[in-house]
């Protein structure tokens, strides 16, 4: 049995001073936490694993002597890329024997993550896509580096690397990643305007509203996770795709509700069935239409559907 003493402030409620303050330690964990998990989760696309991290990050960040640090913020990101990266090293083992296509695990988001646009850009679901293309070490470095603006120095700490080597793996990734991400920042609006066209086929039957807006190379990519029935490999092409959509969409509208909600920055849809949630559509806009519909149904993957989750840089 693990002891009190070993679990995440917030599991214990956190050590606490006769004044009924946290001490020091509990103090700058808590006070960093959101930005933490907001890491864990960019490198490693769930919530799930991004909250072990932080667990294994608390247990050695309560083992420090805090009069040491000069840069608590930096050294908490630090001990949480550290931690991340040998995750996402065995996750990358673990998710060749997944059944299916892998999508990450979608988060409700609070609506001040749509606010910071290059913050709801990095987490949505076409960029955590993006980031699964890069290796382990490249997508640390971006992350660190593109989305929280850190110095090629701290990451070099962080990612056991020279600056000259952070600065030259950077380069790469950028590259990389600029040649797989959307072409240019999508609007709330442009997204919102496809999925409302998604949810009149679903109620009304009318594909041609959604014909409109799919791009003659759409891919739809639909995760069971081997739990609950989805297409099992990529459907790509607009006709292959909305003969699926014609398939499967008057079923859907017939058996539960289609509501809008704010996932990982943007809008998407969420499909309840008996009360319960079953299935997350979200999409991806290049030049106005849509490239990419993403459908997480994997149960283990929703329970972040509940309750918001507050994301920071």
């Amino acid at each position: 049995m693990v002891g009190t003493s070993q679990t995440a402030p917030e599991d214990r409620g956190g050590s606490r001073s006769p004044d009924d303050r946290p001490d020091p330690a509990t103090e700058a964990f808590l006070a960093h936490r959101n930005l933490l998990f907001t890491v864990a989760y960019e490198m490693l696309g769930s919530a799930a694993d991004a909250e072990d991290v932080l667990q294994e990050t608390w247990l050695r960040w309560a083992g420090v002597e805090l009069g040491t640090i000069e840069n608590q913020r930096a050294y908490l990101v630090r001990i949480t890329t550290r931690q991340a990266l040998t995750r996402l090293r065995t996750l990358g083992r673990r998710r060749e024997s997944y059944v299916g296509p892998w999508l990450p695990e979608p988060l409700l988001t609070a609506p001040d993550v749509a606010e910071d646009v290059e913050l709801a850009d990095s987490v949505s679901m076409a960029m955590l896509l993006v980031l699964e293309t890069l290796t382990p070490t490249e997508r640390a470095v971006f992350v660190l580096r593109e989305v929280f603006d850190l110095a090629y120095e701290e990451i070099a700490e962080a990612v056991d690397k020279s600056p000259a080597a952070v600065r030259q793996i950077a380069h790469r990734a950028r590259a990389h990643v600029a040649a797989r991400r959307p072409r240019g920042v999508v609007s709330a609006g442009e997204t919102r305007y496809a999925l409302e066209a998604f949810q009149r086929a679903a109620e009304t039957g009318d594909l041609q509203s959604l014909l409109d807006i799919l791009a003659p190379d759409v891919v739809f990519l639909g995760d069971g996770g081997g739990i609950r029935q989805a297409v099992p490999r990529p459907v790509v092409g607009a006709d292959k795709v909305a003969r699926l959509l014609a398939t499967g969409l008057g079923r859907i509208a017939a058996m539960g509700s289609l509501r809008p909600a704010q996932v990982n920055g943007y809008p998407a849809l969420v499909l309840r069935q008996g009360g319960e949630i079953d299935t997350v559509v979200a999409v991806r806009i290049d030049d106005g239409l849509v490239t990419g519909l993403y459908a997480v149904r994997n149960p283990e993957k929703l329970s972040h559907m509940e309750r918001e989750t507050t994301l920071r840089r």
